[in-house]
């Protein structure tokens, strides 16, 4: 029979084998990995801060550029004592919401003949027309400024001076033409569609319903009312007797009128002379050097920057989507 040494036993189990660390299957490998990914993400942040910092100072340099660009422009008119021609552009198209709308026109006029440096006045036109309204805008007031200021006002046709354009080109003292422009189209109308056939050839009823009898008035998806049709007739008539009205009362006796003139049509340059529609044929600078005998002409156009161009858009844009979640309701009033 073996003897168990009692010491031995009582040493072997106060001094037991030290725990070996739990296995969590974490190796050296995987924590220099994620300390790699840490610090990689931590330089993307920062390499996108630096970006997004970088364009954010061009952008205001550049805001501070075109804000300084403008005060000197103002600055730089506002100073001038040089007999000039002022220049007042008319481009594109005439309308309410366009860049060349009344009340930025009626502006630059305003300017133009209150400078007492500013010897004439000098329309550049190219425009294939738009509102008559705000072409009626502009015309009254030239009428008006030029009776308040003893100067002259002429206007430069370039390719374009039809319809809206040339009623306020018809405003002015004198009309100068390329002999190639295109001037006239005295007349007004009133685009729209009718998709009643389509309708019925692909089984689509037209449910509308109004509180008077006219509301629906010229609806492109019913049927044309000939008490419509004939109201309609009467009032582009209207506003056509106006047009006539005013290149009557601008050409005088140098209007050679006949059946056509207040037709519609549209004449070349050359011939608009002939017509009496223009006075003779002449650029910019032969009307400012020769006719006005200020040769150094100064732009007074009114033009809208970044941020005025911005906030139209985007105030348009906010207007059209809720006009339209409002038709989506069914509350559109029309």
């Amino acid at each position: 029979m073996k003897r168990v040494n009692q010491s031995e036993t009582t040493m072997e189990d106060s001094n037991p084998a030290p725990n070996p660390k739990p296995d969590t299957g974490l190796t050296p490998e995987w924590e220099r990995q994620t300390l790699e990914r840490l610090v990689f993400a931590t330089l993307r942040e920062q390499r996108t801060a630096r970006r997004w910092k970088i364009f954010f100072r061009f952008f205001g340099l550049g805001v501070l550029l075109v804000l300084i660009a403008l005060l000197w422009r103002d600055a730089a008119r506002a100073t001038l004592t040089v007999p000039h021609t002022a220049l007042i552009e008319v481009r594109g198209v005439i309308a309410s919401d366009a860049e060349t709308n009344a009340q930025a026109v009626v502006q630059s006029l305003r300017q133009a003949f209150e400078d007492p440096s500013a010897k004439g006045v000098l329309l550049l036109i190219n425009s294939p027309g738009g509102s008559p309204v705000q072409a009626g805008i502009i015309a009254d007031e030239i009428h008006r400024l030029s009776e308040l200021h003893d100067k002259p006002i002429h206007a430069v046709v370039e390719e374009v001076g039809a319809s809206a354009a040339y009623y306020i080109a018809a405003a002015t003292d004198y009309i100068h033409v390329d002999k190639a422009s295109l001037v006239g189209s005295i007349g007004v109308k009133m685009d729209s569609f009718g998709f009643t056939e389509l309708m019925n050839k692909v089984g689509v009823e037209r449910r509308l319903l109004t509180s008077g009898e006219h509301k629906g008035f010229m609806d492109p998806f019913s049927p044309p009312q000939e008490a419509q049709v004939r109201h309609t007739q009467q009032l582009l008539n209207d506003i056509h007797q106006q047009f006539i009205g005013v290149v009557r009362k601008g050409r005088g006796d140098r209007l050679k009128e006949t059946t056509e003139t207040f037709s519609g049509l549209i004449w070349s340059g050359e011939r608009a002379v002939a017509k009496g529609l223009a006075d003779g044929l002449g650029s910019v600078d032969f009307v400012a050097r020769e006719l006005i005998g200020a040769e150094h002409i100064v732009d007074y156009t009114q033009r809208e920057n970044v941020a005025q161009q911005l906030a139209r858009r985007f105030g348009s844009g906010v207007g059209e989507g809720a006009m339209l979640l409002l038709r989506d309701w069914g509350w559109v009033l029309r």
